[in-house]
């Protein structure tokens, strides 16, 4: 438990030191805890991966991907040494590109500054691209069984229900203040599996709607449950709706070749690759205006052949609704650098975002693309 005297700005009920908190816990997570990949061991480095991975994403869908990077990148040597293109391709699909690629630099750095060694302590770790206070509370806690906090949205749904707490979590002082009252709960020693408890906890007993009060192993603790309000808690500001954005696709086929052109190196999906996109700027879209972009934008005239299936996707902040087109090349060659032709052999190369890949997988079912690239 916390150090003796300390004065605390959010003091937690003298209940949990007095009646065991953390041993109830820690007893239930041996028993319930999940099997999963980067659970074989506390390698810090396969626990960073997993961390980043598992960043805004479900745990059944990191499970492979977890799997597949660290067979290509077994070391934070192996990861540094690699090809960005080559990094990305293994994140594919995966989402949030920029945490691979502050992964891949982050990597670069403990190879060139700490000898491929994952730092042990706070201030070194925190100076990583990409880590913030809760992935080195993490990596802290479960590699090196220092006891730091991890609050994630697990642990602040588990908190704010266990002592009744009313504050907005998607504001950093609610953050701070959980943060705060976990490390006085947390033993000094398996600081890790505490972290991880809770975290495990939040997944799979504590959950979001319909809280499965009846088998949590500190039923006794919370105080939401004795009130019967676990389910208004935690309190969350609403976020702001995703900004539409219209945009038009050109699917430009040379042959047995495909047009693709690279992203811009900084901002959404930096560095991925797509068939070229412009913004929609009027409500009139036809053969002719996309034509008109091509020949105006890339150099190359088309015909413009037929209109494929909408695309829509969703990020955090604006949401893509794509008109896609499909185009034979007629003549001229790409005017920029970052576009190139590319046949279906070398598709495997390229990473895609999510919603130019389901373009993709169009046009594989329709016999257009070897489904075996796509």
């Amino acid at each position: 438990m916390a150090a003796a005297g300390k004065t605390f700005a959010y003091k937690l009920p003298d209940e949990f030191a007095v009646f065991g908190f953390h041993r109830d816990l820690l007893a239930w997570y041996d028993q319930a805890k999940r099997d999963l990949p980067w659970r074989s061991n506390r390698d810090p480095y396969r626990v960073w991966v997993s961390e980043i991975m598992l960043q805004q994403t479900r745990v059944e869908t990191v499970k492979p991907y977890f799997e597949n990077f660290i067979a290509k990148f077994p070391t934070v040597e192996a990861l540094a040494d690699a090809a960005e293109e080559e990094v990305l391709k293994a994140w594919e699909g995966l989402g949030y590109y920029s945490r691979a690629r502050n992964l891949h630099r982050a990597a670069r750095e403990v190879k060139a500054s700490y000898g491929g060694r994952v730092p042990d302590t706070l201030e070194d770790i925190s100076r990583l691209a990409g880590i913030g206070p809760y992935t080195a509370g993490a990596i802290l806690s479960i590699a090196y069984d220092k006891p730091e906090p991890a609050v994630d949205g697990n642990v602040m749904r588990v908190f704010a229900r266990l002592l009744l707490l009313e504050d907005d979590i998607g504001k950093p002082k609610a953050r701070n203040k959980i943060s705060e009252l976990v490390r006085q709960a947390m033993p000094q020693e398996r600081a890790g599996d505490f972290n991880q408890a809770l975290m495990e906890l939040g997944a799979t007993i504590c959950l979001p709607r319909s809280p499965h009060c009846l088998t949590c192993p500190v039923f006794d603790y919370c105080l939401a449950r004795k009130e019967g309000v676990q389910e208004l808690l935690p309190v969350k500001g609403k976020p702001a709706q995703p900004r539409p954005v219209e945009l038009v696709v050109a699917v430009i086929r040379r042959g047995d070749r495909w047009l693709i052109n690279k992203r811009p190196a900084q901002g959404l999906l930096a560095g991925l690759w797509e068939f070229p996109m412009f913004e929609q700027e009027h409500r009139l879209v036809d053969a002719e205006w996309l034509a008109a972009q091509t020949e105006a934008r890339l150099g190359l005239t088309v015909a413009v052949e037929e209109e494929l299936p909408p695309v829509q996707h969703t990020f955090s902040h604006i949401a893509w609704h794509l008109r896609v087109f499909r185009c034979d090349w007629l003549a001229g060659e790409p005017t920029a650098e970052t576009a190139r032709f590319v046949s279906s052999e070398e598709w495997g190369k390229y990473a895609f975002p999510v919603a130019h890949s389901r373009i993709l997988a169009h046009l594989a079912q329709s016999g257009l693309f070897p489904a075996v690239h796509a």
